[in-house]
């Protein structure tokens, strides 16, 4: 068992607050002393209350479940003795009513553009076999209701 710590802090600052016309700036801190600029997306509170320039908890989220299955799928490559150069993911979230009439997450898509080095190149089957193995393993996707698919998003 392992814990993991974020700290999460935000100040009204001189805003009325129970207007609603307040930031919804933050800072994420992590025990590594990072810490990033977050606010509530733009898609759900209107600028100037929202900072698009910042990391918002959708974002993250769907960042989150991508890099788990990167790590994840890198450490099988590894262990098969292929070499991946490269990993690029453009990850998309869908937020939509769940069927408790909810917003949420619903699925998450993948999208994952890996280059191989070397003589030892994966067949398809076994790229795919490795990202069945990196979703199983991934401690984020079994944490989750959200589906979470490799590949092209389908059309709506």
């Amino acid at each position: 068992m392992s814990q993991h710590l974020a700290t999460i802090q935000w100040k009204r600052g001189c805003a009325t607050f129970t207007d609603h016309q307040y930031s919804r700036e933050h800072v994420w801190q992590f025990d590594g002393g990072v810490e990033i600029a977050a606010s509530a997306s733009p898609h759900n509170v209107r600028e100037p209350y929202a900072n698009p320039a910042c990391v918002d908890p959708e974002e993250a989220f769907v960042a989150s479940l991508s890099s788990c299955h990167m790590l994840w799928f890198l450490a099988i490559a590894a262990k098969q003795k292929f070499v991946v150069e490269s990993y690029f993911d453009q990850a998309v979230g869908v937020l939509e009513k769940n069927e408790a009439g909810n917003l949420a997450i619903t699925q998450v898509r993948l999208r994952p553009q890996i280059i191989f080095a070397g003589e030892n190149q994966p067949t398809d089957q076994q790229v795919e076999e490795m990202h069945e193995a990196a979703h199983d393993s991934c401690f984020l996707a079994n944490s989750v209701k959200t589906k979470v698919m490799i590949g092209a998003i389908a059309p709506s």
